[in-house]
This record gives C-alpha cells, sequence and structure tokens, in this order.
C-alpha cells in the first residue's frame, strides 16, 4: 500500500499523489472507503490512475462517482474504460455535457479539430446520473454542493466541499480560463457569470482547478480575469462568440454619412484637441 498524501482533508490529487503528471487533474473524493473520482482524464492514463486508487488502498467497489466536470476529451475520454473497472460507480454529468459524451461528439469534445490535425477517438459513455445546479452527492458522511458554471462549455460543473471548490477550467492560477471557441458551446456572458460567483462566493479558500497548480482564491485576480472577458465580448478575437462589435457601428455611420479616411483622422485630432483643452481650463481653474 502507498501511503496517502492529501492535499486537503478527504481530498487526494492523483498527479501530486504520483509524484508527476499524468494529465488533468484528477481528484480522489473519500470519506471512509468510499469516494469519487472527479474527471478520469485521458483513455490511455486510466491503467495508471486506477492502479495508483488500488495502491491507496481504495476498492474498485466503493467508488461512488466518477464525475465529468465537462465533456471535453482530455477530462472524459477515459469515462468507458474507467467504469468497466468501476463497476459501482455512477458516470456523473450535467444534461448538456451528457450529450455529446454519449454520442461520443468528436467536434464538441475537441477530440477533432481538423485544422491542428487533432484526430482521436472519443469512446461513447453512458451517463447513469444527471445532476444541475442545487444537487448534493454524498460520498461516505461528505455533502458536495453541485454548481453549474457555463461558459467555457454549456455543461461544466463545479463542485464544492466546504471551503474547496472544484472549479473545473473555470480558472486558473495565472488568471487564464479555460478555450473560448463556438464550436466547443463556449459563451463569453455565462463565463463572466459564473467567475462573478466564484469571485463572491462566501467561504471558498481554495480553487483545485482541473489543470495546474491549486491556489487560493483572489477575488482581485478573479476581477482582472472577468474585465478582461468583458473586453473580449466586444472584440472579434473569439469570433461568435462576440456579443457586439462596435467597430461595425461606426463603419455603417461613416458608410451613411460618406466619411473618408482622412475626414475621420481629422474629427479624431480636433476632439482629442478639444478634449486637451478642455481639461487644462480645469486644471487652471483649480
Amino acid at each position: 500500500m502507498t501511503k496517502r498524501r492529501p492535499v486537503f482533508d478527504h481530498v487526494i490529487e492523483l498527479n501530486l499523489q504520483a509524484g508527476r503528471r499524468i494529465g488533468c487533474n484528477v481528484y480522489l473524493i473519500y470519506d471512509g472507503d468510499e469516494y469519487a473520482l472527479f474527471d478520469i482524464g485521458y483513455d490511455e492514463d486510466v491503467p495508471e490512475v486506477l492502479e495508483l486508487v488500488r495502491q491507496l488502498d481504495f476498492s474498485f467497489e466503493k467508488c461512488r462517482y466518477l464525475i465529468a466536470s465537462h465533456a471535453d476529451v482530455d477530462h472524459a475520454q477515459g469515462l468507458a474504460r474507467a467504469k468497466s473497472f468501476l463497476p459501482n460507480a455512477l458516470v456523473t454529468a450535467h444534461p448538456r455535457a451528457a450529450e455529446p459524451l454519449e454520442r461520443g461528439d468528436r467536434v464538441i469534445t475537441y477530440a477533432e479539430i481538423k485544422a491542428q490535425n487533432i484526430e482521436v477517438p472519443m469512446p461513447k459513455a453512458k451517463v447513469d446520473l444527471l445532476v444541475d445546479e442545487g444537487d448534493q452527492l454524498k460520498v461516505g458522511r461528505l455533502t458536495i454542493d453541485v454548481w453549474h458554471t457555463p461558459g467555457h462549455t454549456e455543461g461544466q460543473i463545479a463542485l464544492r466541499l466546504g471551503n474547496l471548490l472544484f472549479s473545473g477550467d473555470n480558472l486558473f492560477m495565472d488568471g487564464s480560463v479555460g478555450v473560448i471557441d463556438a464550436h466547443h458551446g463556449s459563451n463569453i456572458p455565462d463565463f463572466i457569470r459564473s467567475l462573478e460567483r466564484i469571485r463572491d462566493a462566501e467561504g471558498i479558500e481554495w480553487l483545485l482547478p482541473s489543470h495546474g497548480p491549486i491556489f487560493r482564491r483572489d477575488p482581485a485576480m478573479i476581477q482582472r480575469t472577468i474585465d478582461r472577458l468583458t473586453q473580449y465580448q466586444y472584440l472579434l478575437d473569439f469570433g461568435t462568440c462576440c456579443v457586439h462589435w462596435p467597430v461595425l457601428d461606426q463603419w455603417e455611420r461613416e458608410i451613411a454619412l460618406g466619411i473618408l479616411p482622412q475626414e475621420r483622422e481629422e474629427h479624431q485630432k480636433g476632439t482629442s484637441e478639444t478634449s486637451s483643452a478642455s481639461d487644462q481650463t480645469s486644471s487652471n481653474a483649480v
């Protein structure tokens, strides 16, 4: 038996436990001999992950849940294989994640990105238990609260356990977020609302993301991320995830008024000079 190295009471992160990065973060949440696995990773890594679980003296029969934070291939490709070894575990996901998981949808799950020559299998996985906002999962004496946190994907969930939030791909230690992509079902306003909820969550001290180090919740850092995503809503950087592009409004005005590029520059210069003069007048008055 391998000595357990919990990161917090009742929580083992299996990459840290292994002493090397296997894949996405895989959290084993346990109480007594019962446990749940939050994310499982790639299919090829399942044998190593489950061997580690066995070495930690957890019985395969005592796994209650195999939980998908969302349907991305790097989180969920191994669900069907893991289920075959964990007969009593309920494959658990949000309804909007269950759909691509059960179809084996390679586009929505990022198993197929032809422009980058990425094409990997996405085995279909039957989802046994659908969870949504406000639901609770029981592991031994532990009660785990389910949050629906869309944005990165429509079906992403986070789990709250006391002062811990298993935060999926909502936010990482450097302030970056999970990929924003229309094919993926991303939605920037939803993402902002999910981040605002995490920013304002009373009692949450630690964020346990699906990639990278565990870190303390920092409302100021989260606000910087929200500010960045707020700007993204009005830029074309993320294509059809853009809510509104003000440049087109300006272009339509210029077309309607027949404004030429040089005339726009002269107008902008005049506006800037007027603003500077006004600022100087105000300064002198003070």
